[in-house]
């Protein structure tokens, strides 16, 4: 696996996009140290725009204005003239916080919920892509290397599940289920994406199956999960981590895809659940552009460089591509 990686890093387009995932990994992973925040805690107005409690702090070392003074003796009569025309006068309470990215619509800081949004998001994604990649590499090395009767039933059965789109089967068992955490979620993506990766481990593990090394190993005895770990998966690692690349960025796309319905993981903050509470609250008729733009961005970046990274690998092992 070592080599794998240290063969990778001559493809430019791996090394950008390892890059831009490590800067990524950097701030969720430091950004709670420096700025110790719940990004569930209600602490501001709603949408309020970003840098609101560095602008409100400036204000308050100037002074209050005369709209903003409580009431007092000096100016009843002042409040009692303009109840008469039926307006009211609001004090609106400062902002004791600077919010970098301003906040969303429950008052709660953006760039915190962002980071731990990211943090949720990416956990997910890879829960989901090591349960998919891991159930798709089993039935594709025992499918191509069997052949016969149990190819063709875990052929059909891979086919079945390509047939039907996986979203309407992930919605499904969202829907089926009461108590979903980011392990739950990580869970449902993993088991409804492994189709495509088991097709495509089976086509490369039935080239290998009749290579001399793996006909010697038949000869000399050797038992099937033997032969297939030993003589087979090798061959095909590299591919595997590619697979597992993709399976990662596609469960960070579908958690988002299902918590902007309302299915995603509760009581935590993720990506797509954030975009469900901007659209759900009207951020983008309101112009809160803050509180839609960086989760979209986000999930963006780390698409771009998680498949940045995949094409990387493809253009080093693929021998089409590299010739």
């Amino acid at each position: 696996m070592g080599h794998i990686f240290k063969t990778a890093f001559k493809s430019g387009k791996f090394r950008f996009g390892f890059f831009v995932m490590a800067a990524v990994l950097l701030l969720i992973v430091f950004f709670p140290v420096f700025v110790r925040t719940d990004p569930l805690l209600m602490e501001g107005g709603m949408f309020e725009p970003p840098n609101t409690g560095e602008m409100m702090r400036a204000r308050r070392e100037q002074g209050p204005s005369p709209a903003e003074l409580p009431s007092s003796p000096e100016n009843t009569a002042e409040g009692d003239l303009l109840s008469q025309f039926g307006i009211t006068a609001v004090t609106r309470e400062i902002p004791k916080k600077l919010h970098v990215l301003g906040t969303d619509n429950f008052g709660r800081d953006v760039m915190a919920e962002l980071v731990a949004g990211t943090r949720t998001s990416l956990l997910i994604g890879i829960v989901a892509g090591i349960i998919a990649t891991f159930i798709g590499l089993a039935i594709g090395l025992v499918a191509g290397y069997t052949g016969g009767q149990v190819d063709n039933f875990l052929s059909s059965l891979t086919n079945i599940f390509i047939v039907i789109p996986s979203f309407v089967i992930l919605v499904l068992v969202s829907v089926s289920i009461d108590s979903r955490s980011f392990w739950s979620t990580g869970v449902i993506i993993g088991i409804t994406s492994w189709p495509w990766t088991a097709r495509s481990v089976r086509a490369q593990t039935t080239s290998l199956r009749n290579r001399d090394h793996v006909n010697l190993s038949k000869l000399s005895g050797h038992s099937m999960p033997r032969i297939i770990i030993q003589d087979i998966l090798p061959y095909i690692a590299s591919y595997v981590v590619m697979a597992f690349i993709l399976q990662v960025a596609s469960g960070i796309l579908s958690e988002a895809q299902i918590s902007m319905l309302g299915l995603g993981p509760r009581n935590v903050a993720s990506l797509g659940l954030m975009m469900n509470w901007a659209v759900f609250f009207s951020a983008l008729p309101t112009g809160a552009w803050w509180a839609f733009l960086p989760v979209v961005l986000m999930v963006a970046l780390i698409s771009f460089s998680l498949n940045l990274m995949n094409s990387g690998l493809d253009q080093i092992f693929n021998p089409q591509i590299r010739n």
